[in-house]
C-alpha cells in the first residue's frame, strides 16, 4: 500500500509531506497471535479507548474490534496473565437452605458477592452492563 499527502505550494511545486511503504505479499502487515492477544488485552482494559489502542498500533479500530470479537469466541487466546478471573465458588457446610415461601422464585438469577456487596443478575441481563457494574465495584474495593 502506498499513499501520500500531496503539499501544493504557491510555485507549483508538489511537496510529500508522508509517504508510508508497506511491503510484503499484498501490502499487509501481518500479526503475530501473540501481538494480537497483547492488543486486545490491552483494549480490554478497564480505562482502555479501543481508538487510542488502535491509533497506538497503527490499526484501524475497526481491526481491534474484530479481534476482540474472537478473542469473545475462544478463537484468539488472550496472554494468561490478562484472561480474566474467576473467583471459586464456595458452599460452607452445615448451610441451611433458605425457607420456601409461596412467592415465585425466578429461575436462573445468578448472585456475585464481592467484597460484601451482592450483585443479582436476571437471565437475558446486557453482558455489557453485568461487566460494567463487575468492574465499578471492583475499581471501589
Amino acid at each position: 500500500m502506498r499513499s501520500f499527502d500531496p503539499t501544493f505550494e504557491p510555485n507549483g511545486v508538489v511537496g510529500v509531506r508522508r509517504l508510508e511503504v508497506i511491503t510484503g505479499v499484498g501490502g499487509r502487515r501481518s500479526w503475530s497471535r501473540e501481538d494480537k492477544a497483547r492488543i486486545i488485552a490491552e483494549s480490554f482494559a478497564a480505562s482502555a479507548n479501543v481508538s487510542a489502542v488502535a491509533r497506538r498500533y497503527g490499526l484501524r479500530p475497526q481491526q481491534v474490534y474484530a479481534w476482540r470479537r474472537l478473542a469473545r469466541t475462544g478463537a484468539l487466546a488472550l496472554p494468561a496473565e490478562a484472561a480474566l478471573g474467576f473467583v471459586p465458588v464456595v458452599a460452607t457446610q452445615g448451610e441451611t437452605p433458605p425457607p420456601v415461601t409461596s412467592a415465585p422464585v425466578r429461575a436462573g438469577i445468578v448472585e456475585i458477592e464481592i467484597a460484601g456487596t451482592l450483585i443479582r443478575a436476571a437471565p437475558g441481563v446486557d453482558w455489557r452492563h453485568l461487566r460494567d457494574v463487575l468492574r465499578a465495584v471492583k475499581a471501589a474495593v
